[in-house]
């Protein structure tokens, strides 16, 4: 299915056929942007972080296009635009999105009738190479797991959940953030996610995330107990985050991020270990363990079993002992 696919109106909805606007009017961001953002969340079903990072990507290009107008811009221009991205030191991948981000706001404007031809189809997406994701080893996720401790840190039972959480699901680091206590599951042994574009999954707990989620409860409890509540929330309110700061708000995904950097650092693990990195991981050491890989689809929550192919090319030591074992010349 072509990634533009997504953005083509439900079947059977009705559009009245709109005339052009005339170039000589000026069209700004400010005037679209509710428009838009309407379009995509209702038409598209993308999720909250997805629409936002496409308004920021229009935002940047209504930055570039400056004193042109929209219904007037060529083949050339918006090639010029892509030229700028890459020479603005943007990675493929952030360049293939403000692609997509673009195709959808032009596809919107040809369906408003604002443009009459949307000329961003014809735009061929960067190649992509595929990057090897960055993996712990288990001894070094062991170590980040134990890394917060009393001595040093204020919320350490809350940190060694959350680390203990991110390891034992694979989930995101906004899917983490979003959490409530109706979603922790224990006694059935399973973690109710919310990922992408609103789907469901449920993913299996550890031992050593429920322990630790246990120890984190008895803290929340207190936390929350002298904590301003939402009017008509009480302490056991099954819909109040299940990872909240010491004012009993609900942490940011920002914060998650910085929480697994700081123990990463800790432990001498590499600079750009992040919340990613143990989902990476996760999938990994399922994979090299003997999971069946569409079993850590379903368990990551990806829509195509490509994506989740990329972690077979990880464990190279594990395929080097192999090669050594079994090749006759090794």
């Amino acid at each position: 299915m072509d990634e533009s696919d997504e953005f083509k109106p439900k079947s059977g909805s009705k559009r009245r056929r709109l005339i052009p606007q005339r170039s000589s009017i000026r069209i700004t961001w400010n005037e679209l942007e509710g428009r838009f953002v309407r379009y995509i969340d209702h038409e598209c079903g993308l999720s909250e972080n997805t629409r936002d990072a496409y308004c920021r990507d229009i935002v940047q290009f209504f930055g570039w296009l400056g004193d042109r107008y929209l219904v007037d811009l060529t083949l050339s221009d918006f090639l010029g635009y892509l030229d700028a991205l890459r020479r603005g030191n943007l990675s493929p991948a952030t360049c293939a999105r403000h692609l997509v981000s673009l195709r959808a706001f032009y596809r919107w404007l040809q369906l408003e009738g604002i443009v009459k031809k949307n000329l961003t189809a014809l735009l061929e997406s960067p190649k992509l190479w595929q990057r090897v994701p960055s993996v712990l080893t288990v001894r070094q996720v062991d170590r980040l797991l134990t890394a917060p401790n009393p001595e040093e840190d204020r919320n350490w039972v809350r940190d060694r959940a959350i680390l203990e959480m991110f390891y034992a699901t694979g989930c995101r680091a906004s899917e983490i953030a979003s959490l409530t206590m109706e979603d922790y599951r224990p006694q059935a042994g399973f973690l109710r996610c919310l990922g992408k574009g609103d789907k469901e999954r449920m993913v299996p707990l550890g031992r050593g995330a429920v322990d630790a989620c246990a120890a984190w409860l008895v803290e929340r409890t207190r936390i929350l107990k002298h904590a301003l509540l939402p009017s008509g929330k009480t302490v056991t309110d099954p819909a109040l985050p299940l990872f909240v700061t010491r004012s009993g708000r609900a942490l940011r995904r920002e914060a998650l991020w910085e929480l697994v950097k700081k123990y990463a650092r800790r432990v001498g693990a590499p600079a750009k270990i992040s919340p990613h990195s143990l989902r990476h991981s996760f999938a990994t050491h399922l994979l090299s363990g003997g999971a069946d890989i569409r079993v850590v689809q379903e368990l990551l929550g990806h829509a195509s079993i490509q994506t989740t192919q990329r972690y077979t090319h990880v464990d190279f030591e594990r395929m080097k002992s192999i090669h050594d074992k079994f090749h006759p010349r090794s």
